[in-house]
């Protein structure tokens, strides 16, 4: 790169920084287009709409219909967010809280009435009654004579709800190849059978077969054929958004029970201003220090990386923005972690230019091979990580959705800040005159360091630490009743509906209310929003029994001088045993796609099976923390164990890469044991700062942050702190094991 090439990259770089930067804070026009504060907010920071329904006809449905209805609904209501939750209150009610949303109604005239959805034959028991033609025609509204029981007896309805599996909105090459957009209809099996008769019958007399939702036609498509194998299409969409719309509908009338609306509000943010402020400082401080840090260490490489850590924090915000993700504080505290985590692309490289200038390689050169040297370890280590976000945002619902697409948006904006941008910058600052090798520094010699001769010790230590946490779960099963201190996410609890008698800011509710009521059911893990318009306020916390109920009421009656009654309810985990399955086949399938990929990349299945087995260590240890400390276990707990897994197999494929480098290098004559010592005490230095920049991010987090992002930070660091134990002391011993003693001619 020429001089003045490099003058016009360093200044495009402070442009783009100050320009995007600017859009980032202010936006880019009046409204604030494209700023932070446009951003799509959760719940705990925005607020939203609550929605109650109740079922209807049935005052004590059974658990199982419940449970399903609760799950359908909060595949339906992740349209509007990926954080949404949908919860069961009492026996027969079920509630829906939808962040970034303030027109309750519009809600709920998307939504309809659940459960109402018929598919309606266009003939009577008699065959003479055409019921969906000309359906537009309000004066022909045929269900004004024909109620929907009067039609399940004489056979016109021939399928239900509950009958169909599943709906999608996709495309259709037409005779003309042209894409259309479609409706993709699956049945269930009692539903295939009865499609089967019905498409037979309708196509013989050219009927079409309506589909009826919550008192309206929704769409009468023609029978083309007799469809016997479960599957449908219905065509004849304007356009995508059209077919979305249909599938969704009839995905929520597909529910086993009838609901109708009970009430309806508009909820505060749980969690003040403050709240956000104080995280947000955190990781301004958290960046300054990580960014003084790397250039102390690093000189002008140095520089380079906190330009371009600074661009990737921009491209966050702006990406954030514009893919219309939803930001939750558990989600700003994992943008913070994304950030000490995207150095460890920059540690990686630098380490290799310093390698290359200490072998007596021109700077320049050393730039070149060092980022050419760290490609593989980056994209291994990356991809590995963004597979399992894929998986995760395919099948993972609610929060754990919400977590894939922002750590997908991480993993790649720090490959493109890493091997793009940050190799631009440098090369344009060595470009300007920048070229001393004092400047950039040279790796010192070192002698490696034997780290297989305590490997026996470090498999203690690690077995006893898991071990220590299987023996505290028996002690917590015992005297708590539960293994871990799940939160109200996992176990359900009490709500209580609040009509204070003067108006609470969130920082009084958490400054006061919250305190008292903890004092009196021994848990902190207390949850509160403002019904907006009125001075009423939902608080909930853990199950309680009829006597901490009771105290409750007398309480903030006598303390807080509320006269208008004090209602309460049951309610169940806002993420549902269904929602929990999910999560597990999700990490389950998630684990599968990541060892194959290390095998295919590394060639040998024990790379992939001792990675895992790092990986799982990581997770039993942080676990084991959780069951000791006690740490209330939410939505930030599947948050954190996702985060454990991201950064625990990308710190072993590094280790990995450095192996499969040095064995390469010593051909047929390669000592193992050498070479595992080697490549440990080669990365050594990466596992150290990259696991101290992390640490610091998370620790400035956990310093300034609020209770709940606290228990998120905690946790993480010390998954931190065991993801680098096991990377340098745990990875590469596993890996010698297998290769020395299992299957020595395993590929």
């Amino acid at each position: 790169m020429k001089k003045s090439r490099g003058i016009m990259t360093l200044a495009l770089t402070v442009v783009l920084i100050i320009g995007l930067g600017y859009i980032a804070l202010f936006g880019a026009n009046k409204s604030g287009s494209g700023s932070a504060r446009n951003i799509k907010q959760g719940l705990d920071l925005a607020g939203g709409v609550s929605i109650t329904y109740q079922v209807v006809g049935e005052e004590n449905p059974s658990a199982e219909d419940m449970r399903d209805t609760v799950y359908k609904l909060q595949k339906r209501v992740e349209g509007y967010s990926t954080e949404a939750q949908v919860y069961q209150e009492g026996s027969n009610r079920i509630n829906i809280e939808i962040p970034g949303v303030s027109n309750a109604e519009e809600v709920l005239e998307d939504l309809g009435r659940p459960g109402s959805l018929y598919f309606i034959m266009e003939y009577d028991a008699a065959g003479n009654q055409n019921y969906t033609r000309d359906y537009t025609s309000a004066e022909e509204h045929w269900i004004l004579n024909y109620p929907i029981d009067a039609l399940l007896e004489n056979g016109s309805i021939v399928l239900n709800g509950t009958d169909v599996k599943n709906a999608q909105a996709g495309y259709y090459t037409d005779s003309n190849q042209n894409k259309k957009a479609c409706v993709e209809l699956t049945l269930t099996e009692e539903g295939t059978q009865k499609f089967a008769e019905a498409t037979k019958q309708a196509y013989q007399n050219r009927w079409s077969i309506g589909i009826y939702y919550d008192g309206e036609f929704i769409s009468v498509p023609s029978v083309n054929s007799e469809i016997n194998d479960g599957n449908a299409q219905i065509s004849g969409m304007a356009d995508y958004a059209e077919a979305e719309n249909l599938a969704s509908s009839i995905r929520i009338g597909g529910l086993k029970l009838e609901l109708e609306e009970l009430s309806s509000n508009v909820v505060g943010a749980q969690l003040g201003t403050k709240a956000v402020e104080t995280s947000v400082y955190a990781g301004i401080i958290g960046l300054a220090v990580v960014i003084v840090f790397m250039i102390a260490v690093y000189r002008i490489p140095g520089v380079a990386s906190a330009l371009a850590l600074i661009l990737y924090v921009i491209l966050t915000m702006l990406c954030l923005n514009f893919f219309n993700l939803t930001l939750t504080l558990p989600g700003i505290a994992g943008i913070i972690l994304s950030i000490g985590m995207a150095v460890d692309a920059n540690v990686i490289i630098f380490a290799r230019i310093r390698e290359e200038i200490a072998t007596g390689k021109t700077v320049r050169s050393a730039i070149d091979i060092g980022f050419k040297k760290a490609l593989s370890a980056i994209v291994d280590g990356n991809v590995t990580t963004l597979i399992a976000a894929v998986v995760l945002m395919i099948k993972g619902t609610g929060s754990v959705k919400g977590f894939a697409q922002t750590l997908a948006l991480g993993i790649v904006l720090s490959m493109i800040t890493a091997l793009v941008i940050c190799k631009l910058i440098l090369k344009a600052l060595y470009a300007v005159g920048l070229k001393s090798e004092k400047l950039y520094g040279a790796a010192k010699e070192c002698k490696s360091i034997d780290f297989l001769s305590k490997k026996t010790i470090f498999f203690s230590i690690s077995l006893a630490v898991i071990l220590l946490g299987a023996v505290f779960m028996g002690v917590n099963k015992k005297t708590n009743g539960n293994i871990l201190n799940y939160s109200l996410e996992f176990s359900g609890g009490t709500s209580f509906s609040v009509p204070f008698e003067e108006e609470y800011e969130l920082e009084q509710i958490d400054n006061e209310i919250k305190p008292a009521i903890a004092q009196i059911i021994g848990d902190n893990n207390i949850q509160a929003a403002k019904v907006k318009g009125s001075n009423t306020v939902t608080i909930k916390t853990r199950m309680l029994t009829n006597e901490q109920r009771a105290e409750v009421i007398e309480m903030l009656e006598g303390d807080f001088g509320v006269t208008e009654e004090i209602t309460h309810q049951n309610i169940s985990a806002t993420i549902s045993s269904e929602m929990r399955s999910d999560a597990i086949v999700s990490v389950i399938i998630a684990t599968i796609c990541m060892l194959l990929y290390i095998w295919f990349r590394f060639k040998d299945i024990r790379f992939a099976a001792s990675a895992v087995l790092a990986l799982v260590h990581d997770v039993l240890v942080v676990l084991t923390f959780y069951v000791i400390t006690r740490i209330s276990v939410g939505n930030t707990f599947i948050a954190c164990m996702l985060t454990i897994v991201g950064y625990s197999i990308n710190a072993t494929i590094v280790i990995f890469d450095r192996i499969r480098e040095n064995i390469a290098a010593a051909g047929k004559k390669a000592d193992l044991k050498e070479i595992v010592n080697k490549s440990v005490t080669q990365t050594l230095t990466r596992s150290i700062y990259t696991s101290f920049t992390t640490f610091i991010m998370v620790f400035a987090l956990f310093i300034m942050g609020v209770s709940s992002i606290r228990d998120f930070a905690l946790p993480l660091m010390a998954g931190i702190i065991c993801g680098a134990y096991s990377s340098v002391c745990i990875s590469g011993a596993l890996w010698y094991v297998m290769k020395t003693k299992i299957h020595k001619n395993a590929k």
